[in-house]
């Protein structure tokens, strides 16, 4: 349990909860990316665009949003990110080595596609961070490539963003506060005569994060 203002409406605070402070934390805590890096976020829907906006608030210099919908992407600029690509019309690969000169120093995957995984692992470049952020199905298995690992590649997985909620979720209000972690522009806010509205918008990708406002007549 972590305690708030009260001035700030619950139902924009409750998506910290997880997702978004999932996102935030794989940047804050696990990748921790330094002056003039690079860093890449694969998956641009809430826990990913919440690294985007996170990475914003690091010396990373360079900050790579990838997924398959032009929106996403454009929402992906908005909150930070210097290059967005879609991997509809592009390798993952061939776009970070064409954006870096080569390798990423960090690449967080926030879908959990075993295929996405396995070509997201060959972007980082030696000594650099791949992180697991999204998850996927039990027991899905991948494979990454001996030699490509041995030069001191990490892999390495994050739960919740290795965060403690106590301190994270703070932070971030604060950091909404300034202006520079707007998280409300993930939210999209629906009645509970909505619900079906809610769930169509959440399957075809036209919200981000969908919340359900119960009005107190239907308590």
């Amino acid at each position: 349990m972590v305690k708030v203002d009260k001035d700030i409406d619950l139902a924009l605070l409750g998506p910290l909860a997880c997702g978004i402070t999932t996102g935030a934390g794989a940047v804050f805590n696990t990748a921790q990316p330094g002056p003039g890096e690079s860093i890449v976020i694969i998956g641009a829907g809430a826990v990913g665009l919440a690294a985007v906006m996170a990475a914003r608030n690091t010396p990373a210099a360079t900050i790579i949003a990838m997924d398959l919908q032009d929106s996403r992407l454009e929402l992906a600029r908005e909150l930070g990110a210097t290059h967005t690509v879609n991997t509809r019309e592009k390798d993952i690969v061939e776009a970070v080595t064409e954006i870096c000169g080569g390798p990423a120093d960090y690449v967080l995957d926030c879908t959990g596609s075993i295929k996405v995984i396995e070509q997201a692992a060959d972007a980082v470049g030696l000594m650099g961070t791949f992180i697991l952020v999204g998850g996927a199905p039990a027991e899905a298995r991948f494979s990454l490539d001996h030699m490509r690992t041995l030069f001191g590649k990490t892999v390495v997985g994050t739960l919740g963003g290795s965060s403690n909620s106590r301190t994270l979720i703070p932070g971030l209000i604060n950091l909404y506060r300034q202006g520079r972690f707007p998280f409300d522009k993930l939210i999209t806010t629906y009645g509970f005569d909505e619900l079906d509205q809610s769930i169509h918008d959440a399957h075809e990708g036209g919200t981000i994060k969908a919340v359900l406002r119960v009005d107190k007549t239907n308590q």
